[in-house]
């Protein structure tokens, strides 16, 4: 008899009724993506590490209160997120003000009507990183917005999730997802786009 790959939903009942096994089992499965969400929203290793653990903590604190309303992949992701800008708001590094980012933003938005040097690549901007230096730039570049852009940036072009899921995942509607997420892609293909044009002179 062939052995099934329990569901979430399945692992989670386990949970519920106490076994640590699945515990693990469910830790094994989505780790990997609760860091990298937390390390690209925090830029280092032991930071990433921490929101890690702070997620699963706050899981098991809180499993008997899932209810299925949606995928469980989504509620970790809020759970991941939110433990992420909390450590965020503790760190002492300063980041843009809102007012300095939408400026940046407005400036890139008149510069594109007249200049062809913008590197466009809105459609897939992990897709360019095709080296570890690059990587680098993408994460200073990431690091330098908002908060409430930054996370949005990471769900969807980073992580892949789709508009709808991180409107779910973040509590706000498509349209402002989408909003951020496009002020974000204006701020960082400006602030990437002298390197990526350098690569190719």
């Amino acid at each position: 008899m062939e052995n099934t790959v329990p569901t979430d939903s399945q692992l989670i009942a386990e949970i519920k009724d106490g076994s640590a096994d699945a515990l693990e089992d469910l830790m094994s499965r989505y780790e990997s993506r609760v860091y990298s969400l937390a390390y690209r929203m925090l830029g280092n290793k032991e930071d990433a590490e921490d929101v890690l653990q702070d997620t699963f903590l706050n899981v098991v604190r809180s499993i008997d209160g899932f209810r299925s309303q949606s995928s469980f992949s989504t509620w970790l992701y809020r759970v991941a997120a939110n433990a992420a800008l909390t450590k965020l708001r503790k760190k002492s590094k300063r980041e843009k003000s809102e007012g300095e980012f939408l400026d940046e933003v407005y400036s890139v938005r008149e510069a594109a009507h007249s200049e062809s040097s913008l590197v466009d690549w809105s459609d897939g901007p992990a897709e360019r990183l095709l080296n570890d230096e690059a990587r680098q730039v993408m994460d200073e570049a990431v690091a330098e917005l908002p908060e409430k852009y930054r996370v949005v940036f990471v769900l969807r072009d980073v992580e892949g999730l789709p508009a709808a899921e991180v409107a779910d995942v973040l509590d706000l509607s498509i349209p402002a997802v989408k909003s951020r997420l496009h002020r974000a892609r204006l701020y960082l293909r400006n602030r990437l786009s002298d390197y990526f044009t350098g690569e190719t002179v």
